[in-house]
């Protein structure tokens, strides 16, 4: 079922891109030759109004197939262009006007069909308003004056409508100790401004996990290059005793270590390993971690039919700019290729979502899986932006050119360009569907 779904999802994702083109053709007088669901041998096909409307034998997304594209005309005849551009009915006998039309439709119905997707969430749950829900008393954020109740409207110099427009600026930066933590807030309809220093959270740690339900104080896994791992403690070693005082089960040395938090000072386990006693002394290591001292809301809460529009255009703004981001992510090393997904991937992840929230019952089955469209659709709309020339972005660029110039980019060039960066990208996926794969079979 989990695969259907998967396929589901994307099939309307392209078709919904594909329509977009076809709509905008239609309406700018582009005859459109072919609209196929999928790929392949047809499996049915109708005529109506002069275009063929395929159902093929790969259901996996579709294609929109125009009159006069450049992909039809005879490389060896050097008059072939000019006869499409006077050819009636041929995407190049159109306007530069309809051609950028045409091509930006497809991300355009993409961002719409993510807006539709936002619609039902908002009406269904809500939206998640920018909340501060606590703060430590023991930090400058509440000498700064920052209550629970506040509502942000900015952090760190981005302007904040939703909950995840802050911890989303925390997905694509470090707060550090050096920084300063800058927010505006509004408290009863007056609006304030705060600067402070985070709060630097210190702890020791050893470098061990265990499982508090266990019935010994089993070490599950240990830190690489951890104190506990140069201490020559290995997962499976059970600790009986911390500086004497016994250990009978993994609650019991909680229950030590919060009476006896770790300060830095030398440790001694008693381990016992495959019916062997043995001790060991380390010294644990300090961890600081700069916080801001204050948590604030993700949760969702209903608004009204104005708010159903409201944030549901916030919404396709935060996953647009989470797009564009993450790809300037890749640029700045903060992301790797690795951290790319394809369609393997993406049914992956589909999948996996599927089969953890279905016994939530169908209503919070299906409002995951339109929260997955809306995050796919937006994805789709901005890589399909890029000026790659493959993409309909890469299409734009050359169209822009000879809006600016007056006249075409030559063909040639134009094609040679198109194919080699085709090339790159199918490179591109082989090794993302690669990563994919292994990353699936590594689980």
């Amino acid at each position: 079922m989990k695969w259907i779904i998967a396929f589901l999802i994307f099939s309307i994702l392209i078709l919904f891109h594909e329509f977009g083109h076809f709509i905008v053709a239609k309406m700018s007088g582009v005859d459109v030759v072919e609209f196929s669901m999928g790929f392949g041998p047809r499996i049915f096909s109708t005529v109506r109004g002069g275009t063929r409307y395929s159902f093929k034998a790969l259901l996996f997304g579709g294609s929109c197939e125009m009159k006069g594209m450049y992909d039809d005309l005879d490389e060896d005849d050097p008059n072939a262009l000019e006869a499409r551009r006077t050819e009636e009915g041929s995407f190049q006998s159109a306007s530069i006007g309809k051609r950028i039309a045409i091509i930006f439709a497809g991300p355009l119905f993409n961002f719409i069909l993510a807006f539709v997707g936002a619609v039902i969430i908002m009406s269904a749950i809500g939206y998640d308003p920018a909340e501060v829900v606590a703060v430590s008393e023991e930090s400058p954020a509440y000498e700064a004056g920052l209550r629970p109740g506040d509502t942000i409207t900015e952090f760190m110099g981005g302007h904040v409508d939703i909950g995840r427009d802050v911890a989303n600026w925390f997905t694509f930066h470090d707060l550090k100790e050096s920084d300063t933590v800058t927010v505006s807030y509004t408290r009863d309809g007056q609006k304030y401004k705060a600067s402070f220093a985070p709060y630097v959270y210190v702890r020791y740690m050893m470098g061990l996990t265990y499982t508090l339900s266990s019935e010994t104080a089993h070490v599950d896994s240990v830190g690489e290059k951890s104190p506990l791992a140069e201490a020559g403690v290995k997962a499976g070693d059970v600790i009986t005793a911390i500086d004497g005082n016994e250990i009978t089960t993994a609650q019991s040395m909680h229950d030590y270590f919060e009476a006896h938090p770790l300060d830095g000072s030398e440790v001694t386990l008693t381990i016992e390993r495959e019916g062997n006693t043995f001790e060991t002394t380390l010294v644990p290591y300090e961890s600081r971690q700069a916080l801001t001292g204050f948590s604030y809301n993700l949760g969702r809460v209903p608004t009204n039919a104005i708010g159903v529009i409201k944030y549901s255009f916030i919404e396709i703004r935060y996953w647009i700019t989470t797009v564009i981001k993450s790809l300037g992510g890749m640029f700045t090393g903060r992301f790797g290729a690795e951290d790319l997904s394809g369609p393997v991937g993406v049914v992956d992840i589909v999948g996996t979502t599927y089969e953890e929230v279905k016994e939530e019952g169908f209503f919070m089955t299906f409002l995951n899986m339109v929260n997955l469209l809306i995050l796919l659709s937006a994805n789709l709309g901005v890589m399909n932006l890029l000026p790659i020339p493959a993409l309909d972005g890469g299409r734009l660029v050359f169209l822009l050119y000879e809006l600016i110039s007056g006249k075409p980019v030559n063909r040639k060039v134009e094609m040679a360009v198109q194919s080699a960066a085709a090339l790159a990208l199918i490179v591109l996926m082989v090794y993302v569907m690669y990563n994919d794969v292994l990353r699936i079979i590594g689980r």
